[in-house]
């Protein structure tokens, strides 16, 4: 049996609840600015055009050179946490005690911050009653740090320890969470924030995090829900939640001054909701998504925030804001959720003066659509299986697969998503970023990478990458309820051989 579906058998036959968390950014935006609804219809360039795919696929992997480092800068000193996975009882939301599994007896996590260049070490000692993992969500780590039991790494067993320890590739806004039934463990309150920060960071009034997540507790409010993995659950779009929090609070509140400037993240740690955070009412410009600085900054007043997604602001509040209280509301179903509140004090400041950080180089890839997929997947579900409902890939369960498809090491790939099914889809994949190309055919101009992307119902897209990180790597959709009913598969990026 391939470790692949022994894998599958170890997380999904064996344990009740089989889920995987990873990587998310399902992000789709509306607006201005740069959002893919601003594309239009467009022919690619005659030059490129005319090239044979021979010639066009070399063309496009040049193009990519300067997008992002191969190699991890060298180690400039090393940060070390030890961090307990436990049950635990904390203060959250509107100061109720809540019977939770923590990271370090907090939810949500701790958040690690390092600079650019310096070593992650975090011993993970496992208190809970299951085995568990941790996920760097994002983070392009060497293939062994990654987090998927018995594909990178064993099971960390109740009682056992594991030290993960790497020097991150990227500055940016990443996640941590488990990779064994994750659809309970996330839930439960598994997860925390890693942020790199720049070699010399930008002078920001405030580094500001949102982590944005939803509870579903039971009908008296005193407990989260133990029922997992349900029918209702799986035939829909995952497990919803009934309480949405901010950094788990039901009444965050960010105090400004007028003529700051900030810098927010905003990160979905949700099993399943799709948020729309609002910041109609400020300025406010996207800087980076999944991570990974855009090209420039860009404005859009309607973005989806999938699981997984990771959306970074830069905001200016002006003295005319003075005295202002701004509520934020997530606007992703007809009824508004309040997500937080900005109070914008009397006081005034002189407003940092900076070129923006989004200046990140991101191919156009003209004429790549003209190009067949390197791999094809089409996402659809069926009846059957240890819930009742199967998501499949290709026809196919996780355990399904006996091997991994294969993509080429620093080779130009193109991968296709046909969802044939009415639900949503955030698909993410580990180790690798990647550049949306086309919605249902037509070319999506995005200037960001991604390392998440949302499939819509009967939707078809096609998204482009450079494989520079070798290993096997998860690929599966970020609702954690869709991932343990067997919507993952292995991709397996390794060099080509000679004369293949």
């Amino acid at each position: 049996m391939s470790r692949w579906a022994t894998y599958d058998r170890v997380q999904v036959d064996r344990f009740v609840a089989m889920a995987v968390a990873a990587g998310v950014l399902a992000l789709g935006l509306h607006g201005c600015g740069s959002g893919e609804n601003d594309a239009r219809p467009a022919a690619p360039g005659p030059a490129a055009a005319a090239l044979p795919p021979e010639e066009l696929i070399p063309a496009l992997r040049r193009e990519f050179e300067g997008s992002y480092p191969a190699l991890a800068p060298p180690s400039v000193g090393v940060k070390t946490w030890k961090i307990v996975a436990r049950p635990t009882e904390v203060q959250v939301f509107d100061d109720r005690m809540l019977q939770v599994w923590s990271y370090n007896g907090q939810v949500p996590g701790p958040v690690l911050r390092v600079r650019f260049g310096e070593t992650v070490r975090v011993e993970l000692v496992n208190g809970l009653p299951q085995p568990t993992t941790i996920h760097w969500h994002g983070v392009r780590v060497p293939n062994a740090m990654d987090g998927v039991p018995n594909v990178t790494q064993p099971p960390v067993l109740p009682g056992e320890s594991f030290v993960y320890e790497f020097v991150p590739k990227d500055a940016g806004t990443f996640w941590f969470h488990p990779h064994v039934r994750s659809s309970e463990q996330v839930e439960r309150g598994l997860y925390g924030a890693l942020i790199v920060e720049d070699p010399q960071p930008k002078p920001y009034s405030q580094d500001v995090l949102w982590i944005l997540d939803d509870w579903r507790l039971t009908p008296d409010g005193s407990a989260i829900d133990p029922n997992f993995n349900t029918r209702q659950d799986l035939l829909h779009d995952g497990r919803m939640g009934n309480v949405i929090a901010v950094n788990g609070r039901t009444d965050e509140e960010l105090t400004v001054k007028a003529g700051e400037r900030i810098r927010l993240r905003i990160l979905n740690s949700a099993n399943a909701r799709v948020f729309i955070p609002d910041f109609s009412r400020l300025d406010a410009e996207i800087i980076a998504v999944d991570g990974k600085y855009a090209a420039a900054p860009f404005v859009s007043r309607r973005l989806e925030v999938s699981p997984g997604n990771r959306v970074d602001f830069d905001i200016t509040f002006s003295p005319e804001d003075a005295g202002r209280v701004i509520p934020i509301y997530d606007r992703f179903q007809r009824k508004p959720n309040r997500l937080a509140t900005i109070r914008v004090l009397d006081e005034v400041v002189e407003t940092p003066r900076f070129d923006s950080p989004a200046e990140a180089h991101v191919p156009e890839w003209k004429a790549a659509e003209s190009l067949e997929p390197t791999l094809a997947y089409t996402l659809d579900t069926r009846p059957g299986g240890k819930y009742g409902i199967e998501w499949t890939m290709n026809g196919m369960t996780y355990s399904a697969h006996e091997r991994p498809n294969t993509l080429y090491l620093n080779e130009w790939a193109k991968i296709r998503f046909t969802n044939e099914s009415d639900r949503l889809h955030p698909m993410h994949m580990h180790g690798n970023f990647f550049r949306l190309l086309t919605r249902n055919g037509r070319r999506i101009p995005e200037r960001f990478w991604r390392d998440t992307v949302l499939t819509r119902p009967k939707e078809t897209i096609e998204v482009a990458l450079v494989p520079i990180d070798e290993g096997p790597w998860l690929l599966h959709c970020h609702i954690l309820e869709h991932a343990a009913a067997g919507m993952m598969t292995i991709v397996d990026v390794k060099p080509r051989e000679p004369g293949s």
